[in-house]
């Protein structure tokens, strides 16, 4: 079995760690917990540095293939039977291997809950505990609906975010690429040319010309620095320390940081909402909805105020302890705990937070657009008029 290692707070809130040998994380949290350790973090052993492709399947599948289920199941379709017709209309091998093997477990006699927790790099810890729930109280077919909306909403929330970053991204990416296309091939005719008709170099033309040499001489050392840095990144950013540190700068970053941070909150406040109106008790619910945070601070944050909750303090107060979520979202918890409504209260917050999402990621694009081009424009239009600051200079003696 697989080991994980562990870092929590103990009866008296001192930090402890460890390992433990368990089949999956879930496992190692209900043993600590037991020993009465709040569980901050847990993480299988051992951290690839492969950059080998995963198999993957995309949340629009698994929400196709949920709506698919529920209406079969809804139609009086077996369940084994509904994966098996699903499983040959898959596109994605690895989704239709899959879901052939769950229901050859199911019809050896497992459950589907225990079956889809074969396979957590498809059917994460929040799925398998709602359709768990589905099965408890036989509303398997409303729980597999339930599941694809928020599946879409996730969908849709994480493609807003992306959108926001990839734009900025690309550019920048296309301004290195041009900057260096015009260093190693622009650069060294127009120095060819200067040589030949002897002319005097000014200040800029001259630095333009040194840091062409610098990258044509260095090509290889430059390229080896920027794919180690990569490397070094995503080791660090698997580690518990690693992880804590980026995401603190994300949510830290000018403009970026409040998107990050209102995606989060949506997140949090929709996983949790869908997890309590499934039938997940509180506790466990808000330790499933920590770990599909998508961010560690928020993480560490929904845990500790799971363990305010378990010693009986409201949710709203221990949220607002935690000084991350807004006095707008604490204050609404808190009225949705004390009329009764707080599953209501959260999609509320779930749907204005997507509505922010949304306003912010526009604003972002169109205020980033303008700002992207002149970066680009004057970059490379000062790296122009340097190298041709020595042509007016002969153009003038003539």
């Amino acid at each position: 079995m697989p080991v994980f290692r562990y870092k929590g707070k103990n009866r008296i809130g001192n930090i402890v760690s460890g390992e433990r040998v368990a089949r999956t994380p879930q496992e190692v949290i209900a043993t600590l917990e037991k020993e009465q350790i709040q569980v901050l973090n847990v993480e299988r052993k051992g951290i690839s540095l492969s950059f080998k492709r995963k198999k993957k399947v995309s949340l629009r599948d698994l929400s196709v293939f949920n709506r698919q289920l529920a209406v079969m199941f809804n139609a009086g379709l077996p369940i084994t039977q509904g994966l098996n017709i699903l499983a040959t209309q898959q596109k994605n091998n690895y989704f239709a291997e899959a879901l052939l093997e769950i229901r050859k477990e199911v019809e050896a006699g497992a459950s589907l809950s225990n079956a889809l927790r074969k396979y957590p790099d498809i059917f994460n810890e929040l799925y398998t505990s709602m359709i768990q729930a589905g099965e408890a109280s036989g509303n398997l077919d409303t729980i597999l609906m339930r599941l694809s909306q928020y599946i879409e909403s996730m969908h849709r929330l994480v493609g807003k975010v992306k959108s926001a970053l990839a734009y900025p991204i690309a550019v920048l990416i296309i301004a290195v690429i041009i900057t260096a296309v015009i260093m190693v091939k622009v650069v060294p005719i127009f120095e060819e040319m200067f040589d030949n008709l002897g002319a005097a170099l000014p200040m800029p033309t001259q630095v333009i010309i040194d840091i062409s040499h610098f990258i044509q001489q260095n090509a290889l050392i430059i390229l080896g620095v920027i794919v180690g840095l990569i490397f070094a990144l995503r080791w660090y950013y698997k580690t518990y320390k690693g992880r804590r540190v980026i995401d603190r700068i994300k949510l830290k970053l000018p403009v970026f940081g409040t998107l990050i941070l209102k995606a989060g909150i949506a997140r949090v406040t929709r996983t949790l909402e869908t997890l309590l109106n499934s039938g997940v008790e509180i506790i466990e619910a808000m330790t499933i909805t920590a770990k599909t945070s998508g961010n560690a601070i928020l993480e560490d944050a929904v845990l500790r105020s799971r363990a305010s909750v378990q010693e009986g303090k409201p949710l709203g107060e221990s949220w607002e302890d935690q000084k991350i979520f807004p006095f707008m979202v604490t204050q609404m918890v808190s009225v949705g705990e004390q009329t009764g409504a707080l599953s209501t209260m959260l999609a509320k917050i779930a749907d204005f937070y997507d509505e922010e999402v949304n306003h912010a990621v526009e604003a972002l694009v169109a205020l980033m657009e303008p700002i992207l081009i002149l970066v680009l424009g004057g970059l490379v239009g000062s790296i122009i008029v340097a190298m041709y600051m020595p042509m007016f200079d002969i153009i003038g003696k003539v």
